[in-house]
């Protein structure tokens, strides 16, 4: 047996992921963004402005007749759960697909895939610290509302809320699966997952609510993969209750998925390296 057929095997064998490969690569991962401390405070910083922006905008239309915003008690309590979701879904979305690119553009790429781990686990190592990063963001934009800006968290059901952000994590997961195919392939592609991010938060109730959309639009947004999230979230942090359908209908999405995504993202990583072109860019 060739060095080429054990790897490939290995790659493409499908098993049960494995922990300690998936904590190598969330490790190497973090060690990289490490070294840009810069770039992370920055980051944290620009998402916590997100906030502050929001909670002027709160104020500013302060006792002024508003469509209805669900289980939120105001539209600042509304809005920080559209910052945390799509803070959450940008992350685990469009992070493997950069993560891809940067493979690519330093050569590491066909160094990687050559290793024994499968795609499954390369999948969720590289969503793993994007994940991670952007609960932490999360976390204190939550600090930030319930500390300093007045909203009210005294009902939060914080496992409920715990499950329906990790079900969004990984079910948008899948958009970037699919995008870093199509990175690996195409050397392009990963604004793709920003742009489909953009759409489902707009449409599905980021920072408005859906009934404010145009009626020909109104059902779009209903069916909405993010609304889930969204509806989900609002009602675990300020009902504390009834987020369970929310987060069930969020796992099925990714039980769909995922598989789906990361047989695509093992096809294209097999296409490389019959073409040899993993070490382009």
């Amino acid at each position: 047996m060739t060095s080429l057929t054990a790897t490939t095997r290995s790659t493409f064998t499908p098993r049960l992921p494995r922990l300690r490969a998936i904590v190598a690569l969330v490790r190497r991962d973090f060690l990289i963004r490490a070294s840009y401390r810069a770039m992370l405070v920055l980051d944290l910083v620009i998402g916590l402005l997100d906030v502050l922006i929001y909670y002027f905008i709160s104020e500013t239309f302060q006792g002024a007749a508003t469509t209805s915003l669900g289980a939120a008690p105001t539209y600042l309590a509304f809005a920080l759960v559209g910052i945390a979701v799509t803070t959450v879904v940008s992350a685990t979305s469009g992070g493997i697909a950069m993560r891809v690119r940067e493979e690519q553009l330093t050569g590491t790429l066909e160094a990687l895939v050559t290793q024994p781990v499968t795609t499954l686990e390369m999948s969720i190592g590289m969503c793993g610290l994007p994940f991670l990063l952007a609960s932490f963001r999360v976390g204190l934009y939550l600090l930030l509302g319930g500390a300093l800006l007045g909203v009210d968290f005294s009902d939060a059901d914080w496992v409920g809320f715990l499950v329906v952000l990790t079900a969004t994590g990984t079910a948008m997961s899948s958009i970037g699966i699919v995008t870093a195919a199509a990175v690996v392939v195409v050397k392009r592609g990963y604004t793709i997952a920003a742009v489909l991010v953009f759409g489902m938060g707009l449409l599905g109730g980021a920072f408005f609510p859906i009934s404010v959309l145009p009626d020909w639009l109104e059902p779009v947004g209903k069916v909405v993969p993010l609304r889930f999230a969204f509806d989900g979230l609002r009602q675990a942090l300020y009902i504390g209750s009834g987020w369970e359908t929310e987060a069930l209908v969020l796992i099925v999405i990714t039980l769909a998925a995922i598989p789906m995504a990361v047989w695509l993202f093992s096809r294209a990583i097999l296409y490389g390296r019959r073409s040899g072109s993993l070490s382009q860019y």
